[in-house]
């Protein structure tokens, strides 16, 4: 087996190289695309994450590999979700293995989402957090208001008038 992940020891079809680790995920999608379509499916993806305080040694490589396959599939789009400061050379070997829709998230405000698509590291931008906080957030943007801060504590509550509805609109004269 190769050292690229310190999580998988398997050694049958599903381990060690690159492609064998991505053998399952491609199984799936590729039966999901001749199923419904593959203008209806779309992957959002993780690879620089931690799982259990093991990762990936080599995101970028296994990253661009599945950019790969997942164009061959003809997969809409692919939502990379990762820490921004970690995006911009992943995002361009991504984005240049995959020929659908990349959506880049993780954290970025609006001069950097700015700058990931003037720069092409993504063709769209995610902004999570931002939207719960600020659900006017293309206005806030647009008029370069301040943004409310989000408090994570209340995300994912059921109680509903806590966390996704409670904070202030922008009031634009």
């Amino acid at each position: 087996m190769d050292s690229y992940w310190s999580v998988n020891d398997r050694t049958d079809e599903y381990g060690g190289s690159i492609e064998n680790r991505c053998r399952l995920a491609l199984e799936i999608i590729g039966a999901v695309a001749r199923e419904i379509g593959a203008d209806k499916v779309g992957i959002n993806l993780s690879f620089l994450s931690e799982v259990y305080g093991k990762k990936n040694s080599n995101p970028e490589a296994l990253a661009t590999y599945l950019a790969s396959e997942l164009t061959k599939l003809g997969v809409l789009y692919l939502h990379v979700s990762e820490p921004k400061e970690q995006h911009r050379n992943y995002l361009k070997s991504i984005g240049r293995a995959f020929e659908g829709t990349l959506i880049a998230s993780g954290g970025y405000h609006k001069t950097e989402g700015n700058e990931a698509i003037a720069e092409s590291y993504a063709d769209l931008v995610s902004f999570g957090r931002l939207f719960l906080a600020n659900p006017d957030l293309p206005k806030r943007f647009e008029v370069n208001a301040p943004l409310n801060k989000h408090d994570r504590s209340t995300f994912y509550k059921t109680d509903p008038t806590l966390g996704y509805t409670d904070y202030s609109s922008l009031e634009v004269a």
